[in-house]
């Protein structure tokens, strides 16, 4: 087996990079936080309608590309390493939920919407549900029914990363619709969530490490760059070595989530792969806080959102030793 992504998959992360090398730097992934919508709008229509990237892993017969999520997972990690603010993860949940519970008629209906950039979300959390302001398609687990819901009452939840939105939504205030069966969906977006934190835990470490690779280049102390140090070398190793391994534990439990028919095997890797990323993050970000010194403790650094991501990561997916629990039991 070769465990490599293909042509394809390097052109599609190639083309996801450029783009927001150009237009997600740090001066705009701050605004795009700050902002009301709490990302960048123009950024999600050009990923959404020239990249298509909402609808990599929608069937083609609801007007998608008909790709799988291991493609959806290769725009993550490249999201995940450049902290834009994005409601791919969200609008992702809600379409996996559609497409293993909804119903074949509420399927034609949403997802040829979701595929072309509207926003969705799953509410399984009625206190935390990522990018619920300004969600279009708004769908919810509520006992065993997947249910749409009509006008929502949501406010803004602050939370410890600036560039992740999550909303407070009321549901008793709203009127729902049953639309499908929501245990089901409910079991395929536990895995999915989990396996896309894994792809943006994954996206953070390598950020993290060529940020602190590129500065230990060029600081220089006693006369000589501190990446020529020998102790600094080991730890940027072991930074190297976890993104690695997090890297193919994600890739695997993303393929395995989009092409295997295992269910039972499935949920091992992803389990697996969420937990070793997301303590992989919190490792990484924090060394790179230790190597950058003084600079990475101030405000117009990005360290520290490096590491409010990674922590605010194993919230949204579950802390690392729940999976390694689940794995074990």
């Amino acid at each position: 087996m070769d465990f490599a992504l293909d042509d394809d998959q390097r052109e599609l992360a190639s083309t996801v990079r450029s783009l927001l090398d150009k237009r997600a730097g740090s001066a705009a992934v701050r605004a795009a936080a700050e902002s009301e919508a709490g990302y960048d709008s123009a950024l999600w229509s050009a990923l959404a309608e020239q990249v298509g990237v909402a609808a990599l892993a929608v069937p083609e017969q609801y007007d998608g590309v008909g790709a799988s999520f291991f493609e959806t997972a290769v725009v993550l990690e490249e999201l995940g390493r450049s902290l834009a603010p994005n409601p791919l993860l969200a609008t992702t949940v809600a379409a996996e939920a559609l497409l293993a519970g909804g119903t074949e008629e509420v399927r034609q209906r949403l997802l040829p919407r979701l595929a072309a950039g509207e926003i969705g979300t799953l509410v399984t959390d009625p206190w935390a549900v990522l990018d619920v302001e300004h969600a279009t398609i708004v769908l919810a687990v509520v006992g065993d029914d997947l249910v749409e819901v009509s006008d929502p009452r949501t406010t803004w939840a602050e939370s410890m990363d600036q560039t992740l939105r999550l909303g407070r939504a009321d549901l008793d205030a709203a009127a729902t619709t049953v639309i499908g069966d929501g245990a089901a969906a409910l079991a395929r977006t536990e895995l999915v969530t989990a396996a896309a934190v894994a792809a943006l835990a994954v996206g953070l470490c390598q950020r993290a490490l060529d940020e602190t690779v590129g500065y230990a280049r060029e600081r220089e102390q006693f006369g000589r760059p501190i990446g020529s140090f020998q102790a600094l070398k080991h730890r940027m190793a072991d930074m190297l070595v976890r993104t690695e391994i997090s890297r193919s534990a994600s890739w695997a439990a993303c393929y395995a989530l989009a092409h295997s028919d295992d269910a039972e095997e499935t949920a091992m890797l992803v389990r697996t792969a969420v937990s070793y990323a997301l303590e992989s993050a919190q490792l990484v970000t924090g060394e790179a806080i230790q190597l950058h010194g003084g600079i990475a403790i101030t405000w117009e650094h990005d360290a520290h959102l490096w590491f409010k991501r990674a922590h605010a990561l194993s919230h949204l997916a579950g802390a690392p030793h729940r999976h390694r629990a689940a794995v074990t039991l």
